[in-house]
């Protein structure tokens, strides 16, 4: 009855060799589609604090 839940967001990428296609999220998602075991969800609508959700637009 293990469960793993990995949180991220696949837009806040400050690697210079890294994007939105190309980090471990991303990496995950794309692999372990189709397989019974697993799921994702994509949230559209933040939950953070206004001051945290204008930091992650703008920077």
């Amino acid at each position: 009855g293990t469960k793993i839940v990995l949180t991220g967001d696949v837009f806040q990428i400050d690697h210079p060799y890294l994007d939105t296609q190309s980090n471990g999220l991303s990496y995950l998602i794309e692999k372990m589609k189709g397989q019974k075991l697993y799921a994702h969800i994509n949230l559209t609508k933040g939950e953070r604090s206004e001051l945290a959700e204008l930091a992650s637009n703008l920077l």
